[in-house]
């Protein structure tokens, strides 16, 4: 569901205008006026009960009906609270737009991508002035050659509301190109080609896609993978240009609706994979790229609890897998023996060292790994005479490896960014050792890094597990209680969240914030038992944690309860459901995006997408020791009559990994229940879904109004 009240004065029209206030009630939250407009009726939702029943248990949900989608009653809801939360924050127009501004203003409006090398074509990206949307490009054997536009998605995405160039990949024969597109924001993608040369569409037309798909040697065979009614990746195909959708052979069809599958190819061009995954096992299947029409083998069949997947180069398959290994290692086998009694260590398990990635070169082997939290890079030659770290000098950083396509190549091409540093490319030759940076990105407007400082912080959760903390704040902030602050965190799925410098933030760093990550578990921040340990029927560890990291921050002064902050998206907005029933009187303000709430209803319901596929993370509510433990937890299940903290809910109506009614349903039941006076606001994005608007200046506008609603609440109007 695999996402915040003080005096304020405006000039406005050459005269002075004082905001109407909004009292609270809240003893932690007791603030006088505010940047809100409290004049307008807020939306009250029917109430139509529906009595849902399971192991005994009845609930009753008087929000159900919000799931017709495409009614009237449904969008006439959702129309009234965009309505109202437009009058809410009337008074906040002039900063959100003093926001866009500044945040637009940071970016680099005419940029390019660093280029990577693929098939004797260098390819990248650029940006121009005052556009939306991406140039795609490529230039034959050398950066002098002429430039060849692949696409313009400007150009594509005239007259439509959304638009999202999922995936593209050129044909080994260098002249035709296969892409897919979005159009709706439901991560559905329709596939298409052209051919470069001409710039000619070909009538070939695959619907319904996951967006990815691989092209076999023959230039002319393709394989995808088509999505199912509840948006599950469920069918392999195969498709011949010149030939229709409907003619296209079914490669493989996943009966378990536990598992996903996908496509792929390994880093030797040799071999095309199909995959099946789930949280708790992989299968993969495989066939020479050069025979696309040969029945494709097993690698090796799916285990219960037996994790993996495999490249391939030279003359050898490369696993990454869990066996005996629960931080994982790395194994190999010959081409002709995979099965897994066949597999060799090449790197051993280690207890303390997560393996998350790995790269193979004819000389090398690169290894991404997590040690105490940190992301490191390791180069290990295979004649034995290297094995090193590649060391950076800040103390909190994220490093990983780039696009790497050649095998050949003693240049490995690195990433890093630091909550400091912005996003930067690098070069490392792993033979001379020799690094070059090749892009950092250019923030405008006058940034400097030296005025910022990242420390890192450790909470003792409930308990005694030590919670890591990487915050940033300016170096003139100060540490006395009078900062506000926005802690943020996402915690499931084993997805960490490592530190990541974003130009948008210092908006928020300028007027004083702090801004503290926290690594709570359910990420795999300090290793796989960090994951293990904030999953199924230890998931109340994620929300602890996030609480325990919030009252470390206040004991130690780094704020107060009246200016912190809390932000949480997708399983994230979980995260901010749970801490708002559990502890939100504690926090000034939540913002909670595509917030994953009714976790029960959505579990036991099959048909809402992504919903079986997650039973190994959330828990199976069939069976009753789940079905309790998830609603112990449930943030609509356990809303109740007491205070609750300032909030902004956001989502997006088309969005297909947590559907907009959910958040629909726990606004309505909040304002129906909270005690107190504090502001409930939701915004749905109509012509959005889970990642939000299209456009990279469209998507600074969601940005302005969660920060003008922080700010707004602390009366911090310019």
């Amino acid at each position: 569901m695999n996402f915040k009240l003080i005096f304020t004065f405006f000039i406005m029209a050459n005269s002075l205008w004082i905001c109407p206030s909004i009292a609270v009630n809240n003893t932690n939250n007791e603030t006088k006026k505010t940047m809100f407009n409290s004049n307008s009726i807020t939306p009250k939702a029917n109430k139509i009960p529906k009595t849902l029943s399971k192991h005994g248990k009845d609930r009753l949900d008087n929000y159900y009906w919000m799931n017709e989608r495409e009614t009237a009653p449904v969008l006439d809801y959702l129309n009234a609270e965009n309505k109202y939360f437009d009058e809410v924050t009337a008074p906040q127009n002039d900063l959100r737009e003093q926001l866009y501004n500044e945040l637009k203003g940071r970016i680099k409006q005419t940029d390019m991508s660093v280029p990577y090398q693929d098939n004797g074509y260098f390819y990248y990206s650029k940006v121009e002035e005052g556009k939306e949307y991406t140039i795609n490009c490529r230039k034959k054997g050398s950066l002098d050659a002429s430039e060849e536009v692949l696409f313009d998605q400007n150009k594509m995405a005239e007259g439509s509301k959304y638009f999202a160039l999922g995936y593209f990949k050129v044909a080994p024969n260098n002249s035709l190109i296969g892409y897919s597109i979005d159009l709706v924001s439901r991560r559905q993608y329709t596939i298409h080609f052209k051919d470069i040369k001409t710039g000619k569409e070909l009538t070939d037309k695959i619907e319904n896609t996951s967006g990815g798909f691989v092209w076999a040697n023959d230039n002319k065979t393709l394989f995808y993978t088509l999505k199912d009614e509840a948006l599950r990746e469920y069918r392999v195909m195969k498709h011949t240009l010149g030939t229709e959708q409907k003619d296209d052979q079914i490669i493989f069809e996943e009966k378990d609706q536990m598992f996903d599958v996908s496509v792929g190819i390994s880093k030797s061009k040799k071999y095309i994979f199909v995959s099946s995954h789930s949280t708790m096992a992989d299968e993969y299947q495989f066939i020479s790229a050069n025979e696309p029409n040969s029945k494709f083998k097993m690698f090796h069949a799916r285990e219960r609890g037996l994790e993996y997947n495999i490249d391939h180069a030279g003359d050898k398959f490369y696993i990454k897998t869990n066996k005996d290994a629960f931080n994982f290692k790395l194994m190999s086998c010959d081409e002709s023996s995979t099965e897994k009694n066949n597999w060799t260590d090449i790197i051993a398990h280690r207890a303390d060292v997560l393996l998350e990635d790995f790269d193979v070169f004819k000389d090398y082997i690169v290894l991404t790994e997590r040690i105490n939290g940190q992301t490191e890079v390791r180069v290990k030659s295979w004649s034995g005479d290297l094995d090193e770290y590649i060391k950076f000098p800040e103390q909190v950083y994220s490093s990983g490896t780039g696009t790497n396509i050649d095998y050949e190549t003693k240049n490995l091409r690195l990433s890093y960014t630091s909550l400091t540093t912005p996003s930067s490319v690098i070069d490392y030759n792993m033979q001379t050792k020799e690094r070059k940076l090749l892009k950092e990105q250019e923030i405008l407007g006058g940034f400097d890094k030296n005025n910022y400082v990242a420390e890192k912080l450790y909470a003792k959760a409930i308990d005694g597990t030590l919670i890591p903390i990487s915050l940033v704040r300016r170096k003139d902030t100060k540490i006395d209680g009078s900062a506000p602050l926005l802690q943020y965190a996402y915690g499931s799925y084993g997805i960490s969240t490592d530190v990541y410098f974003s130009a948008d933030r210092l908006s928020l760093l300028d007027r004083g914030f702090i801004f503290a990550l926290a690594h709570i578990r359910g990420g795999e921040d300090m290793g796989r038992p960090w994951y293990e340990n904030g999953k199924l029927l230890k998931k109340k560890n994620t929300f602890t944690d996030f609480i325990d990291c919030a009252h470390h921050l206040v004991d130690n002064k780094y704020t107060s309860n009246e200016k912190l902050f809390a932000m949480g998206g997708s399983a994230g907005g979980l995260l901010m459901g749970a801490v708002a029933n559990m502890d939100g009187n504690y926090f000034k303000g939540m913002v909670a995006l595509v917030p994953f709430v009714d976790v029960v209803t959505t579990m036991l319901d099959e048909t809402i997408p992504l919903t079986t596929g997650e039973y190994d993370e959330w828990g199976n509510p069939n069976v009753e020791e789940y079905f309790k433990y998830m609603l112990s937890y449930s943030p609509v299940d356990n809303v109740e009559a007491k205070p609750y903290p300032n909030m902004l809910v956001m989502t997006g109506y088309h969005d297909s990994q947590v559907q907009y009614f959910e958040p629909a349903k726990w606004v309505a039941k909040l304002r129906e229940m909270k005690t107190n006076n504090n502001l409930i606001l939701f915004r749905c994005n109509m012509d959005a879904g889970h990642g939000g608007s299209s456009g990279r200046f469209k998507r600074l506008r969601e940005t302005a109004i969660q920060y003008s609603f922080m700010l707004g609440l602390l009366g911090i109007g310019k």
